[in-house]
């Protein structure tokens, strides 16, 4: 598996789309159209990311009809299919106020309105309905679900955030 640290995913071809080579795809995003102008996609072939020239984009909701530049054939085309399709992390949109990407609170710190700080977060956990930041306090796990509810300030200014963790959450984590 390649290193993908610099990169994200951004979806995955589907399918042919008609005869001539373009491709339907799903993009993972909220926003579609944000990516309407990218001009390079890399395609994963086996942990090597390999850049493919857009030459078109035709949205339709989170899928997509792609045209590659030198994909125009079927045969060209089925070399693509099922794989994975990624972007350089610095092409995603600039998120404000509360909402942010995963991979970057890493190493934010965390702090309960009532509690102080908690610690630096060490990862983000997927889990199927839920993410969950990971910290450490005193060397004990904390594991705080993302939720609206519960992130009251993304301080990008002084790499904080501001939480009002549910009462004995803490409790569960540090037997205080």
């Amino acid at each position: 598996m390649g290193n993908f640290d610099n990169y994200f995913f951004l979806g995955k071809v589907i399918k042919p789309h008609g005869y001539h080579g373009r491709l339907s795809v799903f993009l993972d995003t909220d926003e579609p159209d944000a990516y309407l102008a990218t001009p390079i996609i890399y395609i994963d072939f086996d942990g090597a990311l390999v850049p493919y020239f857009v030459k078109n984009i035709n949205l339709m909701n989170n899928k997509a009809v792609v045209t590659f530049k030198d994909v125009d054939t079927p045969e060209q085309a089925e070399k693509l299919l099922k794989r994975d399709m990624y972007l350089p992390l610095d092409e995603l949109p600039v998120l404000t106020g509360n909402q942010f990407y995963f991979h970057e609170i890493i190493g934010m710190k965390i702090v309960d309105k009532h509690f102080g700080f908690i610690g630096e977060i060490t990862e983000v956990l997927h889990y199927s309905k839920q993410a969950i930041i990971q910290t450490f306090h005193k060397e004990k796990e904390v594991l705080i679900p993302i939720s609206d509810e519960i992130i009251l300030e993304v301080d990008r200014e002084n790499n904080t955030i501001q939480v009002e963790l549910p009462d004995g959450l803490l409790a569960v984590y540090l037997d205080e």
